[in-house]
């Protein structure tokens, strides 16, 4: 009772939150060059979320260009060592393993009370995600002192890139309990991907404060109020992508969920939901061509 009272007094108060200016404004500050203030913001952010400076081969504030360097910066060489195997699925975050499993028809599953659709998700026809459904998924929540960059899941061929406008709701479980459809309405990039053996998306799903989402080959995704969708050549080398290889970066945490179509992936027995795992780890197998 009390849990739901606190969860929608949380929405509440993210509804009334201008979250277009928010964005912008965590958006300029983030990017201020002025010595003493990156220092500051880059000094507080350490020490407020307790950020493992072990992983980063340059952890002094003047070593960065401002505050969302920092926020999306790389680790060390071999601190995320990839799961050997060609048809190793591994990691495509740190974070917290939110759901690992599959979903249930043409749904996915957000909390325990809310499910939504495969087709509203990845902005597609109903017929276009049919051989998704039963479908392998994975949802890894990024918290802010997390490594904020995503990799591939799988080896393959980036296709396809979709930009889809929507809100920018907290993502967190405190959220995902009391607004239906959290993931299906917020502002996301859907990156599909095709393997020899078959097709998967890996969703970089925006929140509050994630004041931009970057792809390694493009850069900053410019936001609009429509969706975008972009045709890659199949023939593109700079996006045939081994697993665990850069697709792109948070400015700020949020959320990546991993779908494939159906008999893709098999994910290895034992992992379940709710603990966390590291960008790399190898969570399954695909199938073999």
């Amino acid at each position: 009772m009390l849990q739901g009272l606190t969860d929608q007094l949380f929405v509440l108060f993210q509804r009334l939150l201008p979250e277009q200016l928010l964005g912008r404004g965590v958006y300029w500050l983030a990017r201020q060059r002025t010595p003493w203030l990156r220092n500051l913001l880059i000094r507080s952010f350490i020490r407020f979320y307790k950020v493992d400076l072990g992983e980063v081969e340059h952890p002094e504030p003047d070593a960065w260009e401002h505050a969302n360097a920092f926020f999306t910066r790389p680790l060390r060489p071999g601190a995320r060592p990839i799961a050997a195997g060609a048809d190793t699925v591994v990691s495509p975050a740190d974070g917290i393993i939110e759901e690992l499993g599959y979903a249930s028809g043409e749904h996915l599953i957000q909390a325990k009370r809310f499910r939504y659709r495969l087709a509203d998700f990845l902005a597609a026809d109903d017929a276009a995600v049919t051989r998704f459904h039963d479908g392998a998924t994975l949802t890894i929540y990024l918290a802010p002192h997390n490594y904020h960059r995503a990799h591939m899941p799988l080896a393959g061929q980036v296709r396809e890139m979709v930009y889809v406008p929507g809100r920018r709701w907290a993502v967190n479980r405190r959220t995902a309990r009391a607004v239906p459809g959290l993931f299906a309405a917020n502002e996301r990039v859907i990156l599909w991907c095709e393997n020899p053996a078959g097709r998967f998306a890996v969703v970089l799903v925006g929140a509050m404060n994630v004041a931009s989402i970057s792809l390694a080959w493009t850069g900053e995704v410019a936001p609009g109020r429509e969706v975008t969708r972009i045709r890659y050549p199949a023939d593109t080398p700079h996006l045939a992508i081994p697993a665990g290889g850069l697709l792109g970066q948070f400015n700020l945490g949020s959320t990546v969920v991993v779908v494939a179509e159906k008999d893709l992936i098999q994910w290895e027995a034992g992992r379940v939901a709710g603990g966390s795992v590291q960008m790399g780890t190898g969570l399954g197998q695909a199938r073999t061509r």
